[in-house]
């Protein structure tokens, strides 16, 4: 193990650690001011959704990218455990029967087997409005400037034009609403909405709270969306390599459902040759910062090599 890689993996699992001690308290029972009051089977299920599992890596990249600008402590751990509990929603959501129908996510049964379909359908929601309530609070940040920054950015990493959008891009992409016969560029557009918009977020938000400046910014976006990108078609690499009890989720559902994937379009070895190309980009995209982003440039190198 190299010390860039060591050194990451600490902050990775430090990360995780104070996020779910963040989390927990956000998903607490007790109303929070202006709440009337928090429903206990709904909060159970939230807490099953958005607790004990996933490695945290959104509000990872959010923690590593403010700390390239000085900016440490709460303000971070808040935006990051934003855009998890927004990740969360997805989750539920996207396991519902209407949509990926799936039975299993994190090695334990999906929010609708362990409670119900409406259960899940609610507790999606009031992730999603939670998330954007930690974002407009002043413990956030004590300038509206920025949380108005933050709450812009994350409404359209998730919405129609990002994640949302490239879930309906998804679902056409199974033949729901006639032949689907999707082009290299046409896949890529769909990975790039409902996955990578997201995590390329996870970086920009770091960098607005940093108060980077025009050309910093716009390099941690580039690397964003190159880790987006290495991200998904690592993940396409695994759902084919990879069996359901290590992922701890159903595997080989894009091949059920006759949905193309780059591994699909390129093959299996230039789908790997795609994964190093866009390490590569990432790395170039974060040379203006030096040995300070190692963390960042580790982090890109895990989620291509990741087996989990």
């Amino acid at each position: 193990m190299t010390a860039s890689t060591s050194t990451f993996t600490a902050r990775l699992t430090e990360a995780a650690t104070s996020v779910e001690a963040s989390l927990a308290d956000l998903l607490a029972d007790k109303a929070h001011h202006g709440e009337i009051a928090r429903p206990a089977r709904l909060m159970a299920a939230m807490r099953y959704a958005a607790l004990g599992g996933g490695k945290r890596l959104r509000p990872f990249l959010t923690i590593e990218a403010a700390r390239l600008f000085g900016h440490e402590g709460e303000g971070p751990l808040r935006v990051g455990c934003a855009i998890e509990l927004l990740h969360c929603y997805s989750l539920v959501h996207d396991d519902l029967p209407s949509m990926d129908d799936d039975d299993l996510r994190r090695g334990r049964p999906t929010v609708h087997k362990a409670f119900d379909e409406a259960t899940a359908i609610l507790v999606g929601d009031a992730l999603q409005t939670l998330a954007f309530e930690v974002l407009a609070d002043s413990a956030t940040d004590l300038d509206p400037a920025i949380r108005s920054e933050l709450v812009l950015g994350l409404a359209c990493a998730s919405g129609l034009g990002g994640m949302v959008g490239g879930q309906m891009l998804d679902l056409a992409a199974e033949g729901r609403y006639g032949a689907a016969h999707l082009t290299e560029a046409e896949v890529r557009l769909l990975q790039m909405m409902k996955t990578g918009a997201i995590l390329t977020f996870s970086v920009e938000a770091g960098a607005i709270l940093g108060r980077a400046d025009a050309a910093a910014l716009r390099n941690l976006k580039d690397y964003g969306r190159a880790l987006g990108a290495a991200f998904q078609v690592a993940d396409d690499i695994l759902d084919r390599e990879s069996s359901a009890e290590a992922l701890g989720k159903r595997t080989g559902k894009d091949q059920e459902k006759g949905k193309a994937t780059l591994v699909d379009l390129l093959g299996m070895d230039g789908a790997r040759r795609e994964c190093r190309q866009l390490v590569e980009k990432a790395e170039a995209a974060l040379e203006g910062f030096g040995s300070d982003a190692e963390t960042l440039r580790a982090a890109v190198r895990f989620v291509v090599e990741r087996e989990i």
